[in-house]
């Protein structure tokens, strides 16, 4: 029922498509999602989510999992991390995976909503240690479609890989067209 609604709002309402095919047959992967310009990224991150019906994670701060709010984001895919400077993040988040036997990880590798030269290498670095594929989800609001790209596995030529996820991203504009990649 609530993918239906979903659907009716994404596809009818808003007039949006998907272009590729969410991997659901894999059950561990990265996503990343550029470009992240605005808070509306997030809700249209929940219903592509729910039209796709799939189960789609994330990673916060471990102080947004303790009562009274930590069931909530449970509940909406999320896992906690010590994000401490003390901790290493990457290593944490690879724990994750290892102890889940779903976790599809999304990630703005961006680190921000405003526009940035470099993208954040953590994702990479998961990817590569934890030994999933990386998917790269396009939120395209110049176009109104959600593109999603075949999981590409990490190589030992990180300039080459990261080549090739922004070739993916050219020419999508973000929700603030300014900020776009």
């Amino acid at each position: 029922m609530l993918q239906a609604f979903a659907k009716f709002i994404y596809f009818k309402l808003l007039g949006w498509k998907v272009v590729g095919e969410f991997p659901s047959e894999l059950k561990k992967f990265v996503i990343i999602v550029v470009p992240h310009t605005s808070w509306v990224d997030f809700f249209l991150g929940l219903l592509i989510r729910k039209v796709w019906n799939e189960q789609i994670n994330y990673v916060g701060k471990k102080s947004l999992f303790k009562p009274p709010f930590g069931w909530f984001f449970r509940w909406m895919g999320g896992a906690p991390v010590d994000r401490s400077k003390n901790n290493d993040t990457v290593s944490a988040t690879v724990a994750v995976f290892k102890s889940r036997d779903i976790f599809r990880l999304t990630l703005a590798p961006e680190g921000t909503r405003k526009k940035v030269t470099k993208w954040k290498s953590g994702f990479y670095y998961i990817a590569k240690a934890a030994e999933v594929p990386v998917v790269l989800i396009a939120f395209d609001f110049g176009k109104k479609q959600v593109k999603v790209s075949e999981p590409h596995f990490t190589t030992n030529d990180k300039e080459a890989d990261f080549q090739k996820y922004e070739a993916f991203f050219k020419g999508v504009k973000g929700y603030v067209p300014e900020y776009s990649y």
